[in-house]
């Protein structure tokens, strides 16, 4: 099974992401887009995120060999639906969604003749919309690809050359265990920022003005995670719900682990859980998943 023709529908970060990094390292390959914004589909237009922006979803899925729906979470249903009826049975259908097993059970359903493969490129940055799109955002970056039992072998395989084509790297994973995964390193971390954020505005000995002129990095690197699309995140928590009550009731545990420890004065207990996560961090970018300099390389975007 090859991809030839890949429709995008949805043309923000990561949509718009894709359309540009199929361009430049896919060239044989076809593109066209369609989003349901005509004032994103004219920027699109504007800055070629893909060959061809459709006025239509039909005309953006006619004749594709592959279909990625870059929407919310929350939407993937609604999608489906609309592109359903204008799909050749066997095109592949896959998204970028960071919770798998909701997003695959709403595709199957809405989609019985195509053929369904969950993904979730791990990429990303604060930042949303066509013009937050740059081809080099899946480069060296990890794609989890979550097929089901039946799925024919021969569609994964094409998927994964896909993403691989992209510069990502590909992991195959059962949906379930990806929203635990993703649930630990992405969800709870999400929500924790989102949280401190919030108190940090609220306190009312504190002043706005003063959270935001003495922010330390610490902070900062928070109030990057908290900028995050809050349509997208709001949905992820939802879809992700069982995964997400999981990992948070461990971390509240935790928490008071270390409340206890600080009330207490037990200084070792602080030392061993920060020497630990210390050693985390490393790994991470020995793995190449992150960058050590201050800026964590990512100040030309």
């Amino acid at each position: 099974m090859t991809i030839e023709r890949v429709a995008i529908v949805g043309l923000g970060l990561i949509g718009g992401s894709v359309g540009l990094a199929v361009q430049q390292m896919l060239p044989g390959m076809t593109t066209t887009g369609w989003d349901a914004d005509a004032d994103v589909r004219q920027r699109a237009a504007g800055r070629r995120l893909v060959g061809e922006v459709c006025d239509t979803v039909a005309e953006a899925v006619r004749g594709a060999d592959l279909v990625i729906l870059c929407v919310p979470v929350g939407a993937m249903g609604y999608a489906a639906e609309a592109i359903a009826p204008h799909l050749e049975p066997g095109t592949i259908v896959s998204d970028v969604g960071s919770s798998k097993r909701s997003v695959g059970d709403a595709l199957a359903v809405a989609l019985p003749d195509a053929i369904v493969i969950p993904a979730h490129p791990v990429a990303g940055t604060e930042n949303s919309g066509p013009d937050a799109g740059f081809p080099e955002l899946f480069r060296h970056r990890w794609c989890i690809v979550t097929p089901g039992k039946n799925t024919p072998p021969d569609a994964v395989d094409a998927l994964t050359r896909f993403w691989e084509g992209l510069g990502a790297t590909v992991e195959i994973m059962d949906a379930e265990h990806h929203d635990l995964v993703l649930a630990v390193t992405s969800h709870i971390p999400h929500l924790i920022a989102y949280t401190i954020v919030g108190t940090a505005s609220d306190l009312e000995d504190v002043t706005r003005g003063e959270v935001i002129k003495y922010s330390a990095g610490g902070f900062r690197d928070f109030t990057r995670i908290a900028a995050s699309n809050p349509t997208m995140w709001r949905d992820v928590f939802l879809s992700n719900r069982d995964a997400v009550l999981e990992v948070l009731g461990r971390f509240t545990e935790d928490l008071s682990r270390l409340q206890r420890a600080i009330r207490n004065g037990d200084g070792d207990t602080l030392f061993d859980l920060f020497d630990k996560t210390r050693t985390i961090r490393r790994s991470i970018i020995e793995e190449g998943q992150d960058d050590a300099r201050p800026d964590f390389g990512r100040g030309d975007h």
